[in-house]
């Protein structure tokens, strides 16, 4: 299956000061990213926003707009590519739908196995009671 490709007029990058160290220009250098999809107005087709939607993932907003800060390198650049892979990445999880489980009957052995297990443990609970005493 081929990879879905999201156009870039569909997200939105916004640069912004990275948290954490970074030496002398830390206060100076907005070179952390935000990246903001907004999967309702995408260009996907509906089945594919429904799973993505259904994901229950933290980073998407109750409007249903995924948002992906990325600020592991210290420059702007490779935050940018790195936020988009993980944009792609993400979208590219649900492509292909689930599998359908279909319903089957247990085997015959394993009913036998898992009624004699339940005898087994019956007897030990039944040893756990007080002696009788003749």
């Amino acid at each position: 299956m081929q990879p879905i490709v999201i156009p870039d007029s569909e997200f939105e990058l916004t640069a912004m000061r990275a948290q954490g160290a970074g030496g002398q220009n830390v206060n100076k250098v907005s070179s952390a990213v935000h990246l903001r999809f907004d999967i309702r107005a995408s260009s996907l087709d509906d089945a594919h926003k429904a799973r993505l939607l259904a994901l229950r993932d933290a980073r998407v907003s109750s409007e249903g707009v995924l948002i992906i800060k990325a600020q592991r390198h210290r420059s702007q650049l490779l935050n940018r590519q790195d936020a988009i892979e993980r944009l792609h990445a993400w979208v590219n999880q649900v492509a292909r739908p689930p599998a359908v489980r279909h319903a089957t009957r247990p085997t015959l052995a394993s009913r036998k196995r898992r009624l004699e297990g339940k005898t087994r443990r019956g007897h030990i609970k039944a040893m756990r009671g007080k002696i009788a005493a003749e």
